[in-house]
């Protein structure tokens, strides 16, 4: 698998997982809340990096694309917490 497939891969997973907390949060408790609100930060700096890594115009180094996988890493951690959260 290349590089940006799996990437492409992380990118989904991470939206599926946006998805399901963002129909979740209306039960959730404040701290939760504020959490996704920074996680969707995080959320808008790697749909611009996957952006311009799909780009094939934009040359985009491996050290860049391993930035953004450290970002999604952190974010899929982030909607880990908030989940676990919102389960119990």
């Amino acid at each position: 698998m290349s590089v940006q497939e799996d990437f492409g891969s992380l990118l989904d997973k991470l939206k599926a997982e946006r998805d399901e907390i963002n129909l979740k949060l209306h039960l959730a408790s404040m701290e939760a809340k504020q959490e996704f609100e920074e996680a969707e930060k995080q959320w808008g700096q790697i749909k611009t990096k996957a952006a311009e890594i799909a780009d094939d115009s934009v040359e985009t180094s491996e050290e860049f694309i391993a930035k953004a996988k450290v970002i999604g890493e952190e974010l899929k951690e982030t909607y880990y917490r908030i989940s676990k959260r919102l389960s119990e």
